[in-house]
Formats: C-alpha cells, sequence, structure tokens
C-alpha cells in the first residue's frame, strides 16, 4: 500500500525528469529563454526535493548552464559551469566521468567567450595528470594533448602549440601508426598550427600527406578527406599558387554535390571557396557567376540575415568594384553594412571588413 506522502514523492521522482525533458526539448527547438526558464524551475525542485548535491541535481545544473551559453549569456554560464565542476570534484572526485564531463563543459565555455588562457590552464593541469598516471601514448593523454594544443592556438601561444601538436603526432604515429585516422587528424592539426604560427612552407607539405593518406585509407568522398582538400587548396590558395588551388577547388565542389547535393551547406561553401579562387586570378565572369549563385543559395536555405548570407553579398559586391561595375558596388555594400549592423556585433570582421572596402570605394 502507498500512503498519501508516498504517493507524493513518487509523483515529484516522475515529474522532474519529465520537466527536464521538456527542457531539453525546448532547447534542441531553439527557444533556449523557455528552455533556460524551465531548467531553473526544474533545478529549484530538485534541490528542494533531492538537495543541492544529489547527482540528478548536478546533473540538471550543468544542463542550465549549457542553455545559459546557448542564450548568449556567457558570464552566467561560466559561473554555473565552475560551480557544476566545483560540485562534482567534491562529491564524485576527480577522475569520475561526470568531473570530467563537467571540466570538458567548462573549457568550452571559457574558449566561446575568448577566455583561452583560462581554458589552457585546466588543459594543463589534465594533460600532465594524465600523462604522469597513464603514461604518454594512453589515448587519453592524447585526447588531452590534442585539446590542449587546440586551446594554446586559441590563446595566441603559437610556439607552444606548435611545439604540442608535433609531439601528439609523434606519439600517436607510436601508438597507432601512422595512417591511423586519429594520427591523420593530428597531422592536419599539426598544418594548422603551423600556418596560423605564419609557417606555410611548413603547413603546406603536411597538408599534402594528410591528404594523400586519407584519400588512400578513407577513399575520395569521406567527410575527412573532402576536409583535407579544401585545407590543401586553401594553403594553396594563401601561397599565390592558385593553379593548384583552383583544380583541388573545383574537385572539393564536385565531391560535395554528389556526396550531399547542391543545397548540402559544405556544397555553399565550396562553390563561394572556388569563386574567390576565379576572382583571385582574374577569372571574372565565372568568378561573378558562382558569387551570385552562392547568394541565392544562402538567401533562400538561410535567409537574408544569416552570416553566411551576408559574406556571400560582400564577396559578390567586391567582384563587382573588381571589374568595374562601381554603383552596383556601393549599393550592394551599402545594403550589406546596413544588415550587418542590425544584426551582427559591431566589431564582426565581416562587418568591419565592408567598412573599411565601402571606405576604398568612395
Amino acid at each position: 500500500m502507498i500512503t498519501a506522502s508516498q504517493d507524493q514523492g513518487r509523483g515529484r521522482a516522475i515529474v522532474l525528469p519529465a520537466r527536464d525533458h521538456l527542457a531539453a526539448a525546448l532547447l534542441s527547438a531553439g527557444h533556449t529563454d523557455a528552455a533556460v526558464r524551465a531548467y531553473e524551475q526544474n533545478l529549484t525542485e530538485q534541490v528542494r526535493a533531492l538537495g543541492a548535491d544529489h547527482p540528478a541535481a548536478l546533473h540538471t545544473r550543468s544542463n542550465l548552464a549549457r542553455a545559459l551559453l546557448r542564450a548568449g549569456r556567457e558570464a552566467d554560464a561560466i559561473a554555473l559551469f565552475e560551480r557544476a565542476l566545483a560540485d562534482r570534484q567534491r562529491t564524485l572526485g576527480p577522475d569520475h566521468p561526470d568531473t570530467l564531463a563537467s571540466r570538458g563543459d567548462l573549457v568550452d565555455a571559457y574558449l566561446s567567450a575568448g577566455r583561452a588562457q583560462a581554458a589552457v590552464a585546466i588543459l594543463e593541469r589534465t594533460y600532465g595528470e594524465r600523462a604522469a598516471a597513464l603514461g604518454a601514448g594512453h589515448p587519453d593523454t592524447l585526447a588531452a594533448c590534442a585539446e590542449l594544443a587546440s586551446a594554446l592556438q586559441a590563446a595566441g601561444q603559437l610556439k607552444e602549440s606548435v611545439r604540442l601538436h608535433e609531439r601528439l603526432v609523434a606519439d600517436r604515429e607510436q601508438a597507432v601508426g601512422a595512417t591511423h585516422p586519429d594520427t591523420m587528424s593530428a597531422r592536419a592539426g599539426l598544418a594548422y598550427a603551423y600556418r596560423s604560427a605564419g609557417r606555410l612552407k611548413q603547413a603546406l607539405p603536411v597538408y599534402e600527406r594528410t591528404l594523400a593518406d586519407r584519400e588512400k585509407v578513407l577513399g575520395p568522398d569521406h567527410p575527412d578527406t573532402l576536409t583535407s582538400v579544401a585545407n590543401l587548396a586553401s594553403a594553396y590558395h594563401s601561397a599565390h599558387r592558385l593553379k593548384q588551388a583552383i583544380p583541388l577547388y573545383e574537385q572539393a565542389l564536385a565531391r560535395h554535390e554528389r556526396r550531399g547535393g547542391p543545397d548540402n551547406a559544405e556544397t555553399l561553401v565550396a562553390r563561394g571557396n572556388l569563386a574567390s579562387a576565379y576572382h583571385s586570378a582574374g577569372r571574372l565572369p565565372q568568378a561573378i557567376l558562382l558569387y551570385e549563385q552562392t547568394l541565392h543559395d544562402y538567401e533562400r536555405l538561410m535567409g537574408p540575415d544569416h552570416a553566411n548570407t551576408l559574406t556571400s553579398r560582400a564577396n559578390l559586391a567586391s567582384a563587382y568594384h573588381t571589374v568595374g561595375r562601381r554603383a552596383e558596388a556601393i549599393g550592394v555594400f551599402e545594403r550589406t553594412l546596413a544588415d550587418c549592423e542590425r544584426v551582427l556585433p559591431a566589431d564582426h570582421p565581416v562587418t568591419q571588413a565592408i567598412r573599411e572596402n565601402l571606405q576604398a570605394i568612395e
């Protein structure tokens, strides 16, 4: 027989998870403010019914922090992530999977907020602990090394990032072999680190080797292979080796269209990249045709105010200016600048680039 008090407790146990599922559904549907309110209500109820340190309350606190981050409330989210990590370390220990998940959430939040150095401090400690406890070649140590190398790069510590990326490639090769997917990913990260540090000549052969390995091991249409095609094309483009860049851009576009169709997001990016290469090479009629097609597709699929749409429109305006269609270029730039100022942060790179282009034209 269930007494009244037992029945009330049982009802609460059913209702609280249901509210958590509702909050998750709201967040998934893009209703971030409603999701935040639902998580806050659920957390209050869980703390009252179960206690602040109950695993369910700790779980909801982390979910609320994620919702706050999605809502753009970075400071509130970080404060809650910091508390969630401290609570889990105290109640579960530093090596519990939930504690490690909280540490990862906090690192991601710091990076999202531009606090890369705070993320580096956590990841340096994590990497050191794992290397001491597990050894350099353990998968968890290698994963921590990769995260730290990326965070160092985001923090602008490029020499340290390159050094760690180089170590990661060597450790991956020793642990799983030179053509294992994880090793190829590490090598791609090293190429990007070289490029970010201004060492393009060293980046190029690493990009080339990574593409060759991925085509051989994974096949020409694997997502990682297509990423390598785009990365190598972009590196050639930056090195002004357009005769090598353009065929790769063309390959990337053809493969993305074959794999995902003409409206796939990656297809649109590939088409825009090819248009930019044609523009750089002076093949302006082809560039304008692709820019116009790409802009039309972005407006149709993502709307007129999406950041990719605005970037695409600015690229088209630049091409118009290059071929002497000055009045059209100014008109498109002015419209795009007004849209950027309305929907993007004031210091957004696209907004700043358009202002500079307008000043140069006028």
